[in-house]
């Protein structure tokens, strides 16, 4: 009889990719099972590692007393790093799964999301560290990823911390609108589409005259209305030419966006300012790249919206936990692994609703016996 743990278990593999345990092959996880009772086991082992936030010794510890496998810490620590490949097949394979389609991602660019998180280790002694990572799309693949302290002077997610090559085109969240980090991608070679803070951000016309932002977006009176306006943000050495587009909400989403503001304000105890209502209403973009039209770039930056969703899971699972500092290659694992877990979790959130109410779903090869 199997216990609540492993089916448990089971309900979660069901919302693996189906080929999963072939991809396991495929991509060289699984060339011997030294140590490990099956694909599933690996499987098993390395999610209580990342999801859990154990340290390699203790994951070996709970595998072994769960007869899962047999294998000392080093020997985990290479199959983590073995398993690189396979986990963001699987990363990739769960966001096709979430509907999120890439198809009109330009040939002649190397489109990048950057982002970054805090890890904290577990301890009263637990280090901090800031993790700043950079995935390819369409495939995910993880071309940068950094290891700092989480404190001190140029440990902050930036856009002057990445690498850049002529063709890039970075995209970042709010804390990478600054004019300086836009500035470094610029001399490099590449463009940058960022989401514009409203608090800090400042652009000026071709004309030289300092831009109302508020003004011109009050002009998308409608849901789905589109502006486009040429700009030029400044910083102490240079002038960047860029553009801004935006688009007006619908009804639904600017009231999601004004409840969370307004539970915000609740749980920080402070006052709201009112412009802060109004730029609720809008998706603000700055980008360099000139010739897409808005449409277009707008569709760029809403393939991040979508996988931010899963980024936010992955920012609160890695806030606790160890973090391989031994390689890039074990400490990209870990990152798919992550990233994984929080694309599981929005799966299951996603299928909830239609799980039946004898709790699990029936596997593809479930048939009925005679």
């Amino acid at each position: 009889m199997q216990n609540a743990a492993d089916e448990n278990w089971q309900v979660l593999l069901s919302l693996f990719p189906a080929d999963w345990a072939e991809e396991a092959v495929g991509t060289g996880a699984v060339e011997r099972l030294r140590g490990f009772s099956s694909p599933e086991a690996l499987l098993r082992t390395l999610l209580l590692h990342v999801a859990r936030g154990y340290s390699l010794r203790e994951t070996a510890v709970q595998a072994k007393l769960a007869d899962w496998a047999d294998v000392s810490d080093v020997a985990l620590l290479k199959r983590l790093r073995n398993s690189e490949l396979w986990l963001r097949t699987m990363c990739a394979d769960l966001l096709r799964e979430n509907g999120v389609r890439m198809q009109n991602i330009p040939a002649v660019k190397r489109m990048r999301i950057v982002d970054g998180t805090i890890v904290k280790e577990p301890g009263k002694t637990g280090s901090q560290w800031r993790v700043l990572y950079s995935l390819q799309l369409p495939d995910l693949a993880c071309d940068f990823f950094q290891i700092s302290p989480a404190e001190g002077a140029g440990n902050g997610e930036s856009f002057t911390r990445l690498p850049v090559r002529k063709g890039d085109l970075i995209l970042g969240d709010a804390a990478y609108c600054s004019a300086g980090g836009i500035r470094s991608v610029c001399q490099s070679g590449g463009d940058v589409l960022v989401r514009v803070n409203p608090s800090t951000f400042v652009a000026y016309s071709v004309q030289g005259r300092r831009l109302g932002l508020l003004t011109r977006l009050r002009g998308l009176s409608e849901a789905g209305l589109i502006g486009d306006w040429p700009v030029q943000i400044r910083d102490s050495s240079a002038c960047l030419a860029g553009r801004l587009c935006a688009i007006r909400k619908s009804e639904q989403a600017i009231q999601a966006a004004h409840r969370r503001i307004e539970l915000n304000a609740i749980r920080k105890k402070r006052k709201t300012k009112p412009h802060t209502w109004e730029y609720a209403k809008y998706v603000v973009v700055f980008t360099t790249e000139t010739a897409a039209p808005a449409e277009e770039i707008l569709e760029w930056y809403r393939l991040r919206w979508q996988i931010e969703l899963a980024f936010k899971r992955l920012k609160s699972l890695a806030q606790l936990g160890h973090l391989p500092k031994h390689d890039q290659h074990s400490s990209r694992a870990w990152l798919y692994g992550k990233l994984l877990v929080a694309l599981l979790t929005r799966k299951l959130i996603r299928t909830a609703r239609d799980i039946s109410p004898w709790g699990y779903l029936f596997p593809p090869s479930s048939k009925p016996l005679a």
